[in-house]
């Protein structure tokens, strides 16, 4: 029985900070709910109040998870997977002689990719969508024999399940990582991971607000400012390197992991947003108040769980 096993006493300070800084932040909402009086300055508070209610969500649901071990863990993100893959699926319309490929994209690529995460088959999780899935999915499109915007189309597929499944897979398969000091392949290591990723989002997004004056992207992502960009990776690096007593590296070698997942994670976001304003849309879905849908929650990790993934397995797998 894996339940609770994983609660270590890393993991709870961890957990316990998480909470801390909710509750100050809730406790700080409501004392700007009461005191701005501006119709401009109102809709922001509500916004932010919004994105901290969802946050509690968030947090608590992925608490449960922890406590339920690597089981847990990839069942979340394989439903996580299952439907950020709708959003882009959903933005990105396909042509009827898809539905083949969709089908098997929902209901058989996801899964085994996840099985294999469960498993902690190195081999199947590396292989089965960069190989098998990249070449079989667009077959079962061809073979229904309509032409017309295939390229276009089967790369929709494809990229939708690199981003949605393969990247944000890697999330939970650093619990298969035998990692010196770090039993039951490092469920810290995750919460450090999605913690440094997250927060920099965050920490980019309030000094945005404050400090930000030049956009980095005007056309791709109207907020994103580069004031934003330094203030909120620096921010997350210094975060990052203080939590090296609860991963096996370094303070320093903590500080620059943080900055390049941070960094990646920006690209993500980016990226995404890209597709966003290609589709002519602002959020990919509206699951998550005050946040929009799972992919816009989850851009960042998605890019940056790669990195991550294979820097650790690469450098401190024992």
């Amino acid at each position: 029985m894996e339940i609770l096993k994983v609660m270590d006493p890393a993991c709870v300070r961890m957990l316990l900070g998480v909470f801390g800084l909710l509750s100050v932040a809730t406790g700080v909402g409501a004392v700007l709910a009461h005191r701005v009086k501006g119709e401009a300055g109102r809709v922001t508070v509500t916004n932010l109040n919004a994105r901290i209610g969802a946050w509690w969500v968030m947090a608590v649901v992925f608490t449960g998870a922890m406590a339920l071990g690597r089981g847990g863990m990839t069942f979340l993100f394989a439903l996580l997977s299952f439907l950020a893959l709708r959003e882009f699926i959903t933005l990105t319309p396909t042509r009827r002689a898809d539905h083949r490929a969709l089908f098997s994209g929902f209901f058989v690529v996801t899964p085994v990719q996840y099985l294999a995460v469960w498993m902690g088959s190195e081999r199947l999780f590396e292989l089965w969508i960069p190989v098998c899935a990249f070449l079989l999915v667009p077959l079962r499109s061809a073979v229904v024999g309509d032409c017309a915007g295939f390229l276009e189309r089967a790369a929709k597929i494809q990229w939708a399940l690199m981003v949605c499944v393969y990247c944000l897979s890697h999330v939970p398969m650093l619990l298969t990582l035998s990692l010196p000091g770090h039993r039951d392949g490092s469920m810290t290591l995750l919460l450090y991971l999605v913690l440094v990723v997250e927060l920099s989002d965050v920490f980019q997004y309030a000094w945005g607000k404050v400090m930000g004056r030049h956009p980095m992207a005007p056309t791709v992502s109207p907020s994103k400012t580069w004031e934003g960009l330094v203030g909120g990776v620096m921010t997350a690096t210094l975060l990052g390197a203080a939590l090296w007593w609860a991963t096996p590296f370094r303070w320093w070698e903590s500080g620059l992991l943080s900055m390049e997942i941070c960094f990646m994670g920006f690209a993500g976001g980016l990226v995404m947003s890209a597709i966003k304003r290609d589709r002519g849309v602002k959020d990919y879905g509206s699951l998550i108040h005050g946040h929009g849908g799972v992919m816009d929650r989850l851009d960042s990790l998605s890019f940056a769980a790669p990195l991550f993934y294979h820097m650790v397995r690469q450098g401190w797998v024992g």
